[in-house]
């Protein structure tokens, strides 16, 4: 009796539930596309895009969730209705039909949603037209251009395509035209989305032939703000900074090396950070050229320092090398806390005067004599050789400072301007 019981129970489960028997799908070979043999099957294609849920600077891609829908006329599934509605199914009853092999070209991951079913709809129409429905989250690959980092627009794409049948046997289309593809309201923290729309074409593979290729495009303009609070604030404060040791006494070595050194290794520091939150290319971005410019700045800073110093130990040098020293002059008093001794520290007065000779000032009378007086109407001008300048300066080592606190904010200005009106 319970073999009899349990064998009339197996029985039921082979008998055809009523959807398969009023679409007849035992009666069709359904591993075959619709119209098979004859010209191209048209499938209609529109997409619903719910989100874009990532972009990566540093994988080059994105995440996007979409529902994904086809039309497409199949004569095998018609089935007879007074009522002329239409019926809808779910996952179960797609696995045992045709579907159109559509994938994502470029895509790295992607999947279907299945909580608490799998996210798949079926709608068939009596005369044989079905809607096939599908909520999908893709990865793809977008190749992105740094080179105006981070004052960039991306325009990124997903393509869809067929994957065994080629323009022979398969006619991808975008169903509603530039229509085809709607939107959500999509809010990015990084990006601002310009455009979203379709477009198509045909891709060639040399084995294969030529396949009907759908595309999704949409431009992304990056947000600027962020890396102003994070980048080029810091950057501008630490390059401003810097200029606060050229008017810093020049014998103050110790505040202003500290000063100098602090502010490379902050810049160091902020290239670091951006460096490693962006993929390695091997062509220059634009925040590149901003930072190494400042870092630029920043170092040239503490070389002016450095040729300041330079020049002042010489020029105090060369005053105690000429001047006669008495020998109970203490020299630990004329010390500078920069180890050079200084003409301000020595008492110059109670040096004795050298003395003019009589051949010293017979030798004065006769150059006065060999030189020609100038006419009147005539003017004698002197001209000031690049040697000469730079000798000047090598002994007024403090207009080094004097000159750099105009030069140095006038050429970062200029860098300023230059970039932003560049790139901006």
């Amino acid at each position: 009796r319970v073999d009899l019981k349990t064998k009339k129970l197996d029985s039921t489960k082979s008998l055809l539930i009523k959807s398969e028997q009023l679409l007849r799908i035992e009666d069709h070979d359904f591993a075959m596309r619709p119209g098979f043999g004859g010209s191209a099957l048209p499938v209609g294609i529109d997409v619903q895009v719910e989100s874009i849920d990532s972009i990566s600077e540093v994988n080059m891609d994105f995440t996007m969730t979409l529902y994904l829908r086809h039309y497409w006329q199949d004569d095998r599934l018609a089935f007879p209705s007074s009522s002329n509605k239409s019926r809808t199914f779910d996952a179960r009853l797609v696995k045992k039909i045709w579907v159109p092999d559509v994938f994502f070209v470029h895509s790295k991951r992607s999947f279907i949603h299945d909580t608490t079913m799998e996210n798949i709809m079926l709608r068939v129409f009596p005369d044989g037209n079905i809607l096939y429905s599908v909520r999908i989250t893709v990865t793809a690959l977008c190749s992105m251009d740094f080179s105006s980092f981070p004052l960039d627009t991306q325009n990124c794409s997903l393509e869809l395509e067929s994957y065994a049948y080629n323009e022979n046997d398969l006619m991808l289309y975008w169903k509603n035209g530039n229509d085809s593809l709607r939107t959500d309201e999509i809010v990015l923290s990084q990006f601002f989305i310009e455009d979203f729309q379709p477009s198509f074409g045909l891709a060639f593979y040399s084995s294969t032939g030529w396949y009907n290729r759908l595309y999704i495009n949409f431009i992304l303009r990056r947000h600027i703000f962020f890396f102003m609070l994070q980048t080029y604030f810091p950057t501008m404060l630490m390059v401003m900074l810097s200029w606060v040791s050229f008017w810093i006494d020049r014998r103050a070595v110790p505040a202003r090396v500290s000063l100098g050194i602090t502010t490379v290794l902050t810049m160091s520091t902020i290239i670091t950070g951006v460096s490693a939150s962006m993929p390695q290319v091997s062509y220059v971005k634009a925040v590149d050229i901003y930072l190494w410019a400042s870092f630029l700045f920043v170092f040239l800073s503490v070389i002016e320092y450095a040729a300041v110093n330079y020049f002042t130990t010489v020029e105090e040098m060369k005053k105690l090398k000429n001047a006669k020293i008495p020998s109970t002059f203490d020299t630990t008093q004329a010390m500078a806390f920069d180890g050079c001794f200084h003409d301000n520290d020595i008492d110059l007065a109670s040096f004795p005067e050298v003395s003019i000779t009589p051949n010293t000032d017979r030798n004065t009378q006769s150059r006065n004599s060999t030189t020609s007086v100038p006419t009147e109407g005539t003017r004698l001008r002197r001209r000031n050789t690049l040697k000469y300048n730079l000798s000047f300066i090598r002994s007024n080592s403090y207009m080094i400072d004097s000159y750099s606190r105009v030069i140095f904010p006038l050429a970062y200005l200029l860098f300023n301007i230059i970039y932003w009106s560049l790139y901006a």
